[in-house]
């Protein structure tokens, strides 16, 4: 699989869509799947929202639990990268990012620190 770079900056808004859970190697073993370090890999779905388009829902693994990622809030995504992949006759695309981080919270306007006046 050749890994392609995924520019995060041309993406948009991007939000939890649900929140991290581990990653399992196989729908009937339920195992939990580790890196080659034996740290457990977790998957985000996060939603994609460039402006002018539909919202797009991709899911993301990252080694390690993201901490402070909640459903619904705004994340940031560093050293996002996406495989292609095909299996027989199924094929895809899959994403790994280094981290996932929620995003820094908007500092207050002038006029909701002043009660909204």
């Amino acid at each position: 699989m050749q890994s392609i770079p995924v520019d995060v900056s041309r993406l948009g808004v991007l939000r939890c869509a649900v929140a991290p859970e581990p990653k399992l190697t196989g729908f009937e073993t339920k195992e939990v799947k580790k890196d080659k370090e034996g740290n457990t890999i977790y998957t985000v779905a996060v939603t994609v929202r460039q402006e002018g388009r539909r919202i797009s829902v991709i899911e993301i693994s990252v080694t390690g639990e993201p901490k402070g990622v909640v459903e619904g809030g705004e994340v940031r995504v560093t050293g996002l990268e996406a495989f292609s992949w095909a299996m027989g006759d199924r094929h895809g695309i899959s994403f790994r990012a280094a981290a996932i981080t929620p995003a820094p919270a908007a500092p207050a306007t002038a006029a909701s620190r002043a009660g909204g006046a």
